[in-house]
């Protein structure tokens, strides 16, 4: 595959990442939701400093894309005013939190983040730049699937437990302890498993580390709920964003509907409240578009490091690869947009296409070199039409 620059860590807003078309400066929200104001805010930064290009990342933060060296520190003023800044650069890459969107008044996961956002930031920890924790406290997991190195989930009985990523079971808190026992999980990965500044507790556990005695538990965690779409849910209206980037406008339309905005890792936002799909420019709304089957990274232009347009290619496909598949389009083999396996993977290089199948873009090609046009013309040839 193609030789890519890996950083090795992910942008912040006081520490933005240089791409194709300017600084990228990530914007981490508290708790995992945005106010009304916030979100017009940052739709109006975008505009002014920016591109007006915004990233909704697999993190379930969002990016302000286009920024010059010049406009970054009025930036940063403007998201320090809306309460979105951290104190410095080292406080806010520990807060890296995933917090499920299905909370409800009166529960426990706003409390729980909140908590553990504070004990971060006074925290000492020297963590991995891409470790991270999970508040996924629903009665069904809905954060399975995505990557955190520490979670806080329910167990099958509903009470509240800590485990350890890769780990089948983990260790029953009480509200009190939860929080404590994370941090008690994360010192002990700092300590066990970091290599070179990086490292991942799932890699760490499936190469047979054993966590101490006070850090194991039998507790069963609660079951994952099924695959999470656009419609509408208790907690209000969930939409997709196509290729999980908008243009300012489109979130400025979200801010004006009056509703707060809770953010997840699936490219996707849920207007909290809303009885109704909303409408707006890029936005998917229908349960089973074929948009959701695609994954694609910015691509070239936009990033120094692609080799190609992804998105372009990845719409055109979207219709084309079945119900059953998920296509990812990336423009290099870092793969950004996803680190998982999917049915069909699609690396550009500077000779062409490298067709991975049930796999990602660190693994072997079954093809390389495909043509833009060839696959476009025949997109059975990614199911093994050929």
């Amino acid at each position: 595959m193609s030789a890519a620059s890996v950083k090795g860590w992910c942008p912040g807003a006081l520490r933005p990442m240089q791409s194709g078309d300017g600084l990228v400066v990530r914007v981490r929200p508290f708790g995992g939701r945005l106010d009304p104001a916030q979100t017009a805010g940052l739709a109006h930064l975008a505009e002014r400093h920016g591109n007006g290009l915004i990233d909704v990342t697999s993190r379930a933060n969002l990016q302000i894309r286009g920024v010059s060296e010049t406009s970054h520190r009025l930036l940063l003023d403007g998201l320090a005013q809306l309460k979105l800044l951290d104190p410095d650069a080292d406080t806010e890459s520990r807060r890296n939190i995933l917090v499920t969107p299905f909370w409800r008044d009166g529960d426990e996961t706003q409390a729980l983040a909140a908590e553990l956002e504070e004990a971060l930031a006074d925290s000492a920890l020297e963590l991995p730049t891409k470790f991270g924790f999970a508040v996924d406290d629903g009665k069904s997991r809905v954060l399975a699937g995505n990557s955190a190195d520490v979670r806080i989930e329910r167990d099958a009985s509903g009470g509240l437990m800590v485990r350890a990523d890769g780990a089948t079971l983990g260790r029953s808190v009480a509200r009190g302890e939860a929080v404590t026992a994370a941090l008690a999980v994360a010192r002990w990965f700092v300590t066990s498993g970091v290599r070179d500044g990086r490292g991942r507790m799932a890699t760490h556990v499936a190469a047979g580390a054993t966590l101490p005695q006070a850090l194991r538990g039998e507790a069963e965690p609660a079951p994952i709920m099924a695959a999470v779409r656009p419609g509408l849910y208790p907690q209000g209206a969930m939409v997709g964003i196509a290729f999980g980037q908008m243009p300012h406008a489109t979130l400025n339309q979200l801010s004006g509907l009056g509703h707060a905005l809770r953010m997840t890792p699936w490219r996707m936002v849920l207007s909290e409240g809303k009885l109704t799909m909303p409408s707006a420019p890029g936005l998917i709304t229908e349960a089973y578009d074929p948009a959701l089957r695609v994954i694609a990274c910015s691509g070239a232009p936009r990033c120094r490091e692609a080799h190609a347009d992804t998105r372009g290619l990845a719409a055109t496909l979207a219709p084309n690869i079945g119900g059953a598949a998920r296509l990812h389009v990336s423009g290099c083999a870092k793969g950004c947009a996803h680190s998982g396996a999917v049915a069909i993977t699609l690396v550009a290089t500077a000779a062409g296409f490298d067709l991975v199948r049930d796999g990602s873009t660190r693994d072997e090609p079954v093809l390389r070199g495909l043509d833009r046009d060839d696959i476009v013309r025949d997109p059975s040839i990614l199911l093994g039409g050929h």
